[in-house]
């Protein structure tokens, strides 16, 4: 972490004089700012909106057909089947849509096919076997919208279809069915093209019903863990749906999910979505990743305690299994990497590894790595691989551009999935390479932060607590990421067996604990004494009835004056609030200029003028110096900027308190 290119916002936020109106504490008035708010209403909606954020179904393209369809599958008492996806958007949809059809009365049978197996979407030995136990109407959730073959051999079999589905499609490839609803085709009118495959799913019944607001309260819990799983964009509607199915499950959970809560040991009172991100999501993945998918659909669908909490039980067990696969997967694609720093896309292939944890290896090579990473599951001549993308780096179209190499491929800009021939493989790394550097995304720094702390009463505990109204985290709406910059670190603690690090750190008057979690002293290249910069999420900690600030560290570094240095030099003066805390009074000035040689000339540029630093004096600050000696006119060049000036005499006395430069750094103090 120490090595990670780093942000830090040098620049004064600036916060509209209606969100302080409004009462909004400082420090969420600042964050509100940073994410375009402008006005209180704008804000009220953010952190408030209710129902007014729901769309009507029935502005989806070809909701009107499904509706009619399934209406008349239901009247006729029909056999359906609601054919699902692996993880746990598609398991959620499957139960959604299961639940209200068997309400209706009528025989549904759900359907999610084996991962290894079968593979995602939609196969024809499926629709065969569905085909046999008298199934007229099949509708898919999270899956289908490129199953054109499949489509054409269900209705050869005498098979209807409803597809219903949220990922990339080809508006010139689509199959032929009953009914084709996903937001993303072209021509949908739907305002929220970033709905989960369970909202899509949701939005089905709720136009069946007739009634959005009955089918929100019965459903808006697999939804909010759905949407959250997939993690699809907390805002707007989103963000509404989530935020009412997390309060469903805090008031009224459904058996499976208060067992599967108890088991993991998660606090019901205290559930937010980053504990179903990091708590219920990965045990209801892990059932599909080793082909138990039946066992998290029961689990979410039992209705007793007791077979509730026996699948529980069982679904945590397959976690851990998962995670040791897992573990082995990983150990093995970094010994494949450690020969070589990839310089482009990773693409790893073997036959040993498990397809159903493959993705997860490739989510930690494309963050250990800093690039987009492939791994492949071989099985014979056939790959079936799972991409994660990195940067920003889009990777439905870099597929898209490379399919001539593939069997198929399908998914979103961020995560995807491919099916090639073992003797393509060479191939296809060539040619994603090749794109890659054609469409390479502009470099970002690894740890971003949003907004720097200055002042120890932006950490006050009110104004933490104020950040709670910004839940529920997740995709464009997470959690802000703040900086200290330049404190001194008071202790240092390894706890939890050497396994995290505590420290105290200080601002001003005041110390802050910190807990830095996966992480050691020695990882950090940090001691006790040493100045760091520091990024952070700022939490309220009660212990034995004492209620305090903690600081949950993201990341850690011995401090780098040099980007605030940079731009104090080149007299930018948005920076001048971040520097106002190095201030220098006057025995600083007596000190420097009593050090200068008189044919003292100033460094070419930030990295020469930063080792030219008076020991003992904060780079910051002796920058600061030059630039008001440079203003007073006791330093000078031909070009009139700092660089390359030498000393020069003036008539009369400097009075550097008169200074511009002086006067901004104290009116910020």
């Amino acid at each position: 972490m120490k090595n990670k290119d780093w942000k830090i916002p040098y620049a004064r936020p600036c916060v509209p004089h209606e969100l302080s109106e409004a009462g909004y504490p400082p420090l969420l008035s600042q964050v509100l700012a940073l994410r375009g708010i402008k006005t209180a209403d704008e804000a009220e909606l953010l952190l408030r909106g209710g129902e007014e954020e729901l769309f009507d179904p029935l502005l989806m393209l070809d909701m009107d057909k499904a509706k009619e369809r399934i209406l008349r599958a239901i009247e006729k008492g029909e056999i359906v089947s609601v054919y699902g996806d692996y993880d746990v958007d598609g398991i959620t949809s499957t139960c959604l849509v299961t639940d209200y059809l068997r309400s209706k009365g009528i025989e549904c049978h759900p359907y999610i096919p084996d991962r290894s197996d079968e593979g995602y979407g939609l196969n024809m030995a499926a629709l065969k076997n569905l085909r046999e136990k008298g199934v007229s109407l099949v509708i898919t959730v999270d899956c289908g919208i490129t199953a054109v073959e499949e489509a054409e051999y269900a209705k050869s079999l005498g098979i209807d279809m409803v597809i219903t589905d949220h990922h990339e499609c080809k508006p010139d490839s689509l199959p032929k069915v009953s009914a084709l609803i996903d937001c993303k085709r072209e021509g949908d009118t739907y305002p929220n093209k970033d709905l989960s495959g369970v909202g899509v799913a949701l939005k089905l019944v709720c136009a069946c019903e007739g009634s959005s607001r009955e089918m929100l309260h019965r459903y808006a819990d697999l939804v909010a863990i759905g949407t959250i799983a997939d993690v699809m964009p907390l805002v707007g509607e989103n963000r509404f749906l989530v935020r009412y199915g997390l309060k469903r499950i805090v008031e009224a959970p459904r058996p499976g999910i208060a067992a599967m809560l108890k088991e993991s040991s998660v606090d019901i009172k205290k559930l937010n979505a980053s504990t179903v991100g990091f708590s219920l999501a990965p045990r209801l993945n892990a059932a599909g990743r080793l082909g138990q998918t039946v066992t998290a659909a029961k689990l979410i669908m039992s209705e007793d305690e007791a077979s509730a909490s026996a699948l529980a039980h069982e679904l945590c067990e397959l976690n851990r299994k998962r995670q040791s696969i897992e573990l082995e997967i990983w150990k093995e694609a970094n010994e494949l990497m450690r020969s070589h720093k990839p310089d482009g896309p990773i693409v790893l292939a073997s036959d040993k590894w498990h397809q159903g944890v493959i993705g997860i290896a490739a989510s930690r090579l494309a963050e250990q790595y800093s690039m987009p990473a492939i791994i492949i599951c071989l099985n014979g001549d056939i790959g079936k691989g799972s991409c994660r993308s990195h940067g920003g780096f889009n990777l439905f179209e870099a597929l898209s551009a490379c399919s001539e190499h593939l069997l198929g491929f399908g998914g979103h800009a961020l995560a995807a999935g491919l099916n090639i021939h073992r003797d393509k493989l060479d191939d296809f790394r060539q040619a994603l390479k090749d794109y890659y550097y054609s469409n390479k995304p502009q470099p970002v720094a690894e740890v971003q932060c949003d907004l720097l702390i200055t002042e120890p009463a932006m950490l006050s505990i009110e104004n933490v607590r104020s950040l709670d109204l910004l839940e529920p985290y997740g995709n464009a709406n997470h959690k802000p990421v703040l900086c200290l910059s330049g404190v001194r670190v008071d202790a240092l603690n390894e706890v939890g067996g050497g396994r995290h690090l505590r420290m105290r750190i200080r601002l001003g008057g005041s110390a802050f604990e910190c807990i830095y979690f996966s992480h050691n002293a020695a990882d950090c290249g940090i001691s006790e004494g040493d100045i760091i910069d520091l990024a952070f999420s700022p939490q309220i900690n009660e212990f034995r009835g004492n209620i305090s600030v903690q600081l949950v560290v993201s990341a850690v570094r011995l401090h780098d004056p040099s980007a605030l240095c940079a731009m104090i030099l080149e007299g930018d003066e948005s920076a001048e609030w971040a520097a106002s805390g190095y201030c220098p009074n006057r025995a600083d000035f007596v000190k420097l200029w009593r050090s200068m040689p008189q044919n003292f000339t100033v460094g070419k540029d930030t990295g020469e003028i930063l080792s030219q630093c008076l020991c003992g004096m904060e780079p910051e600050k002796y920058c600061l110096c030059l630039m008001v000696l440079r203003e007073t006119g006791l330093l000078s060049s031909a070009s009139g900027d700092i660089f390359c000036a030498k000393c020069a005499q003036i008539s009369g006395k400097a009075d550097l308190e008169a200074t511009r430069l002086i006067k901004s750094l104290r009116s910020f103090r």
